[in-house]
């Protein structure tokens, strides 16, 4: 898998759901049948756009994510990466079996 940077576009995997919750979110991979919690509305906001946009950056900058909080994005972002709950934009989304 190809390693997140700020300047890669990622999506949000779309056998992933994310449960709303106070404290943010939980995201249940149902493939790997992992369970994740998103600690941060702001992290949800940041995940759940991150399709829309072309690099993990510009999703950053457009929820209002201040640059001096970005390395911590950047590594909670990278540990979903690496536990398949985001996927490049380029690869190509499977098909439900």
């Amino acid at each position: 898998m190809p390693l997140l940077s700020l300047d890669s576009g990622w999506r949000l995997h779309q056998r992933v759901s994310l449960r709303p919750e106070p404290f943010g979110a939980l995201a249940y991979h149902y493939d790997n049948r992992r369970l994740n919690f998103l600690r941060s509305p702001d992290l949800v906001r940041v995940v759940t756009s991150l399709g829309d946009h072309t690099t993990v950056a510009l999703a950053l900058s457009d929820c209002g994510i201040e640059p001096t909080r970005w390395p911590t994005f950047e590594r909670a972002l990278h540990s979903l990466a690496a536990s398949d709950f985001l996927q490049p934009q380029e690869q190509q989304p499977e098909e439900p079996a």
